[in-house]
């Protein structure tokens, strides 16, 4: 179908990262015009933007659909205690159920805040429960059954052998990888260092090269983990996953908070990607990532939300103003601009998707995955500088229209792929049940 958004302020993102006023015109899914639409146009829906801001949506990279059940129940825990005691003992109590429950509930909550697309690591059981879900919600996504063939202290469901670890992933990526109009990718997704023995590691390291798929991990969240992997490894958590072969620009890795310089280099070098979630790094009690650093040495930084389970929201705004502020407390104002974290929040999460080809910006040819966004509020005025006040002054509420492959998935906060209602009584009962069954 056929799209004009009118009336707006557009933040293209491009590499001038040009500011248009006017319109955004798109035919088959796809940016046709920017600035204005053809002569003699006529499309099948209209969007007046009413002065507001339209830019591309937000891209998410470190996200885990499979916490959002989890919400409120795994609150003021260190990292490692927080997954033995609570994650963990959930996760493994999931069923196909209650990850499609948690999926929609996610996807809603995502799409009605300006999120169109997710980078995800589920749990080790269940995932195609997941690309079910996702597949008719409009959400552009790539999911990765977690690996873990390292106990420790996880529960024995949560154990599964190398061998069938990786077996079970290449069946989901050869029954989902391009699926929903390409919508949907596969990654694979070892969880971190301490729950995976060295020859999984290995192991994909071989088949990310071999097959050419992204690769999403944990590293350096905490002080006590890169403690831990120094102790068992005799490595830096960044130079093992390196010496496993890991070390591409396929390697997507979540946080990088306690990363040395040596580390720092090497991911420069090998242009690995740094996911970045302030907003879970500080309710973690974990740190704050040396983002402006990262950045200075052309490592792509991008951001997300993480799980509901730490955050406890998926709202991007909220690790945009975070992103931000966080480093001005560090460096000083002005160290990660806001022009800086729309960036990150955009075109830096189309990159490390492996997707900057497609999203991310707002340029003919491009899939057109935009968001609308009201700045007509009383808390946005006078709205001087358009970054300004999509960081500093915006929350999802102000979100108009999201807009994925040029279909409106989402307006004033509702997602059209289901009614709420019916969302939020799933969600609260598939809780209530999986609670149960984790016997917490």
């Amino acid at each position: 179908m056929s799209l004009l958004i009118r009336n707006a302020t557009i933040l293209t993102m491009n590499d001038a990262r040009e500011v248009v006023t006017g319109d955004v015109w798109v035919a088959g899914g796809r940016i046709a015009a920017v600035g204005a639409a053809p002569a003699g146009a006529q499309p099948e829906d209209v969007l007046d933007a009413e002065g507001g801001l339209v830019l591309p949506g937000f891209v998410q990279t470190h996200i885990h659909l499979c916490q959002t059940l989890f919400r409120g129940t795994a609150d003021d825990m260190p990292l490692l205690e927080w997954l033995r005691t609570r994650i963990w003992p959930l996760e493994a109590a999931h069923d196909e159920r209650s990850l499609g429950a948690a999926a929609r509930l996610a996807a809603a909550e995502l799409l009605a805040g300006g999120t169109t697309s997710v980078m995800t690591m589920e749990t080790v059981h269940g995932t195609e429960a997941v690309f079910d879900a996702i597949a008719p919600t409009g959400l552009r996504a790539v999911i990765g059954k977690c690996l873990m063939d390292v106990r420790g202290d996880a529960p024995p469901r949560l154990y599964q052998p190398a061998r069938e670890a990786i077996d079970e992933a290449l069946a989901l990526h050869a029954r989902w990888h391009g699926e929903a109009n390409g919508r949907l990718r596969a990654a694979l997704a070892p969880r971190f260092a301490l729950s995976c023995s060295r020859e999984l590691l290995e192991t994909v390291a071989e088949l990310s090269a071999a097959r050419g798929l992204l690769v999403h991990t944990h590293a350096s969240e905490q002080r006590e983990e890169v403690a831990v992997v120094r102790r068992e490894t005799g490595l830096d958590n960044l130079a093992y996953l390196a010496a496993t072969g890991l070390g591409t620009p396929r390697l997507c890795v979540a946080h990088c908070v306690h990363v040395t310089p040596d580390e720092q280099s090497l991911m420069a070098e090998r242009d690995v990607k740094v996911l970045h979630c302030p907003g879970s790094n500080l309710k973690l009690g974990s740190g704050i990532a040396p983002v402006p650093e990262l950045r200075a040495r052309g490592v792509c930084v991008s951001l997300g939300a993480d799980g509901a389970a730490c955050n406890n929201t998926l709202d991007m705004f909220h690790e945009m103003r975070l992103a931000a502020t966080l480093q001005a407390t560090r460096l000083g104002p002005g160290a990660l601009t806001a022009r800086d974290v729309v960036w990150m929040a955009t075109r830096d999460g189309a990159r490390a998707l492996g997707w900057d080809d497609e999203i991310g910006s707002i340029e003919p040819g491009k899939r057109a995955d935009l968001i609308v966004v009201d700045t007509n509020g009383l808390h946005h005025q006078p709205a001087a500088d358009p970054y300004s006040t999509l960081v500093y002054a915006c929350r999802p509420s102000d979100v108009a229209a999201t807009v994925v492959d040029g279909r409106i998935v989402a307006r004033r906060g509702v997602a059209s792929f289901a009614d709420p209602g019916r969302i939020r009584a799933e969600a609260g009962q598939a809780a209530r049940d999986l609670t149960a069954r984790a016997r917490l």
